[in-house]
Formats: C-alpha cells, sequence, structure tokens
C-alpha cells in the first residue's frame, strides 16, 4: 500500500462556487456533466505550464504485440522507417473494429502510488482528487457513497492522435466513473479532440469540446471516443484523465 496522499496543495483548490448538491440534479438526468470553472484562479494555468513545459511524456499506443509505451525522446530516436511502420499498424488496427489509440501519457497515479513522488503540478490533482475534500464532493455530486479513491493520467493529444470508441468496462477495477479535467488554454471545435458519447446505434448523442478548466465526468461504462487531433491544431490537447473507483487498487 502507497504512502498516505499528502494534504492538498493550497494553489489547487475547487471553485467554491461550485455546488455540488446542484450538479447533482443536473448530472442525475443523463449520467454526465461539463463543469466549467473547476477551479479557482491560478491552478489551472498552473498545471497547463508544468504540461507544457517539464512532464516527461510516454507515446502510447496499441502495437503488434499489444499495448506499447515509448518515452517520447526514445521514439523521436528512432529511423523513419520503423515509425512509419508502426504508423501503419496503428492505423490498420484503427480501420478495424479493434480497440485503439494513439497519445501521449504520464502515469501519475501508478508513479505515486509506487513511492515516486517528482513535484510535477500534476501530482496535486491526484491529491485532491483523493482527500476527503475531494471525494466529498464527488460523491454528493453523483450521489455515490462508494467513491473510495480516484486515479489519474496526464494526456497530450498532438495532431494525428486520437482514441477509438470503447465503453471503460474493466473487471476487477471497480470503476464508477470516469472524467477528463482539460488543460488547454485555447481549443476551437474544428481542430478535433472532441469527447462524444455515442447511442447503441453508433449516433452522437452529445459531444464536449476540452474546454479550459473544465472537468467533463460520466458514469461507467458509457461507449465514447475522442476525434483524431486535425493536422493544423494550433495547440496540444491536454488533459488529466481517470477513472472514480469504489476501491483502491491495493
Amino acid at each position: 500500500m502507497p504512502t498516505p496522499t499528502p494534504a492538498p496543495a493550497d494553489w489547487l483548490t475547487l471553485d467554491p462556487v461550485l455546488d455540488p448538491a446542484v450538479l447533482a440534479g443536473v448530472f442525475a438526468e443523463r449520467d454526465r456533466l461539463h463543469i466549467p470553472g473547476i477551479f479557482t484562479a491560478g491552478g489551472a494555468e498552473r498545471l497547463h505550464g508544468s504540461l507544457e513545459q517539464d512532464t516527461p511524456w510516454r507515446r502510447n499506443t496499441v502495437g503488434t504485440t499489444g499495448n506499447q509505451s515509448f518515452y517520447v525522446q526514445a521514439y523521436d530516436a528512432q529511423p523513419a522507417a520503423w515509425k512509419a511502420q508502426l504508423l501503419q499498424v496503428i492505423e490498420s488496427k484503427a480501420r478495424g473494429d479493434g480497440f485503439q489509440y494513439l497519445f501521449d501519457t504520464y502515469p501519475v497515479s501508478d508513479e505515486l502510488e509506487a513511492g515516486r513522488r517528482h513535484g510535477l503540478a500534476c501530482e496535486a490533482v491526484y491529491d485532491l482528487f483523493n482527500s476527503e475534500t475531494g471525494l466529498d464532493f464527488l460523491r454528493r455530486l453523483t450521489g455515490e457513497k462508494r467513491i473510495a479513491y480516484v486515479d489519474a493520467q496526464a494526456t497530450r493529444y498532438l495532431p494525428g492522435h486520437f482514441l477509438t470508441e470503447h465503453d471503460d468496462e474493466a473487471e476487477g477495477k471497480h470503476r464508477l466513473f470516469a472524467y477528463v479535467l482539460n488543460l488547454t488554454p485555447r481549443w476551437r471545435v474544428d481542430w478535433g479532440g472532441l469527447l462524444l458519447f455515442l447511442d447503441p446505434q453508433g449516433h452522437v448523442v452529445e459531444g464536449y469540446t476540452p474546454k479550459f478548466n473544465a472537468l467533463n465526468i460520466f458514469r461507467t461504462p458509457f461507449p465514447h471516443c475522442v476525434t483524431q487531433v486535425t493536422s493544423f491544431a494550433g495547440a496540444s490537447r491536454y488533459a488529466i484523465t481517470g477513472w472514480i473507483r469504489a476501491r483502491p487498487p491495493w
């Protein structure tokens, strides 16, 4: 079991204007919600700056041997032919019925729970959501008293990155809800990177643009995807994402 989660950083706080009792009524109607202005002034800006400047990113995808992860520096150093061949594998799987993705990550909760705290700003999100303040907010918002733990990973979508349709079902993970904390200051809908919710016929029932300092939360399992970021996108799509669970993994 990891060491106890430290007290939340004083620079990252939930906006007290947000009333979870009010939000709960809206959430109950659809089992999903877009919450703008989740943090008080300055918190989201500090997170974005750290994600942009000092996060050690890893490129993740499904390759020929299953899930694969490469430190971005090591990936970039590979020969062009190797990267082109891997991209062919990625796109071939994405065209088919298999689950596929391509984006950069930093495994916040995995690192912290292994006892490796690096002083990155994204660690403060894990600390806040797993504090009594954060857990109480999420329990009141969702009406789910079983919430006991929130995992976290930082994500970066560059042009060409995507996440195909899936529903987040994972046996033994005790996932109750998924969340996406958006941290790109400016984003246009035509740059892609949209979180789309799908009905059983494959129609889009709702979609969220990655608005800055906004928290998207939804009940799992539910079919959804993230559309490919366009070649002309004017920024990287930064977020911290994860699952809100009934039990910790340890």
